[in-house]
């Protein structure tokens, strides 16, 4: 680590939280710890020859955007979580900066202009993170447990008792969670807490390593009462997560206004932050604008997260999805909530789509497009290869709208170039949706609109 003298003036940030300034030789020089706007002395701690990588040690002028963090576990100091990376950074300035990145992305990797940039999705900053996958430690020295995210560029698992982004329940239980842990006979072989919560319902999926015995069944039965928490066990593999006791109240989400109940299973995919998710769906079916006589293909369906919402307005909906359990779970809910005769589901390899595999689920008016990290390039593709060679797939017509829901802006962009530059398509519109505020995590929505000369 080396002490740099030289004051230097922050002039942007990028996704991990870093603040951007150039040395007066015009390296680059990224900063842990300062927002733009600010001038900061800095500890470099890694150098390359057109970068230097280093931590604020000290300031002059201070960001207006800066603010103090609301969790005591954040920060740049030995054992910090690193859990988030924004949180001294103001809420809203946050999410201008995710929507400049997805505006970057489109253009810089995809070479997409969207014709409007619509206001960005946004919601409750703290006790908003229904998900989260806690690592569970038991440290002989101390005869202690932790339970939390991993520490701040480090595989330790943070010292957490109370977690500001969970909602202040599931905050609350951190420490007796500890205890109980500390408690148990096989401590030492529970390394995982996952979190699934619900409408109603906080489910908690024990990873545990060697059977339970009865005595440590009867502590996590005690802790349930008292909490009113459900247990589930995973033994293996998620295909063997399990209730620890049969019966109890079911674990499930609402999207009210579309009268849609979701049950799930708590290693089931769904939205890390409900009240996003909500306001998301009803965006997506907004743009897309599914009248009563269209026939829609929802790709990436998973649970049917948006495929029910879009048969409450459509003649009929495919959904297709690469999990088989996913789509079982798909009928399961189409059935519960009165749309089965509305909707099919079929699973499928989705990255190994073709033309031919494409224009065999016929015709559909328009398309909802909500794929993993990963993106959609395999279907973009073949919509692309389609515009290029019709016998590809003869008759068959592209969607004259798509809504694509990203949660990478990345392979959207990607994606995006494929649709726009190729296949004859306009990026009509695009915003951020900050699904995870006070971390670096991008999610998006684009429309594209089928050009009237295609």
């Amino acid at each position: 680590m080396i002490q740099d003298s030289e004051w230097l003036k922050v002039e942007s940030i990028d996704l991990d939280a870093q603040g951007v300034a150039h040395k007066t030789d015009g390296k680059v020089v990224f900063i842990e710890g300062a927002l733009p706007g600010e001038e900061v002395q800095v500890t470099t701690g890694r150098k390359k020859n057109s970068w230097e990588q280093g931590t604020m040690t000290a300031m002059r002028h201070e960001s207006s955007q800066r603010v103090t963090p609301g969790c005591p576990h954040f920060g740049l100091h030995a054992g910090a979580c690193g859990g988030c990376k924004m949180q001294h950074l103001h809420a809203g300035a946050q999410v201008a900066v995710k929507q400049r990145v997805v505006e970057d992305n489109l253009w810089h990797l995809g070479k997409v202009k969207a014709e409007t940039l619509l206001r960005p999705i946004e919601g409750p900053t703290w006790g908003y993170r229904y998900r989260a996958r806690f690592s569970v430690r038991y440290v002989p020295k101390k005869a202690q447990v932790l339970i939390g995210f991993h520490e701040r560029k480090s595989r330790y698992v943070a010292d957490m008792q109370v977690c500001k982004v969970v909602p202040q329940r599931v905050s609350d239980l951190l420490m007796p969670l500890r205890e109980l842990i500390a408690s148990m006979d096989e401590r030492d072989r529970l390394p995982q807490i996952e979190l699934a919560m619900g409408d109603s319902v906080i489910a908690l999926v024990l990873r545990n390593l060697n059977p339970l015995p009865d005595a440590d069944k009867a502590r996590l039965r005690d802790f349930a009462a008292k909490h009113d928490v459900q247990w589930w066990l995973q033994p293996k593999g998620p295909d063997t997560v399990h209730l620890l006791d049969e019966g109890g109240a079911q674990l499930a989400y609402s999207l009210p206004e579309f009268g849609v109940v979701m049950p799930f299973k708590p290693t089931d995919f769904t939205q890390v932050n409900p009240h996003i998710n909500a306001v998301l769906v009803g965006r997506a079916l907004r743009l897309l604008d599914v009248q009563k006589d269209e026939r829609v293909i929802d790709w990436f369906c998973g649970l049917g997260n948006f495929t029910l919402p879009l048969a409450t307005k459509a003649r009929e909906v495919l959904g297709i999805e690469g999990s088989e359990t996913l789509v079982q779970r798909s009928r399961e809910n189409a059935r519960a909530n009165g749309l089965a005769e509305k909707t099919s589901f079929e699973a499928r390899n989705l990255f190994e789509m073709t033309p031919a595999l494409l224009a065999a689920d016929g015709v559909a008016d328009k398309w909802l497009v909500d794929p993993p990290r990963d993106g959609a390039f395999a279907l973009a593709k073949a919509v692309a290869d389609i515009a290029l060679d019709p016998s590809l797939a003869p008759g068959w017509q592209p969607p004259k709208r798509i809504v694509y829901v990203s949660c990478n802006p990345s392979t959207l962009a990607r994606d995006a170039g494929l649709l726009v530059n190729v296949a004859g398509y306009r990026c009509t519109a695009a915003s951020a949706v900050n699904m995870f505020p006070h971390t670096s995590h991008v999610e998006s929505i684009a429309v594209f609109e089928l050009d009237s000369g295609n």
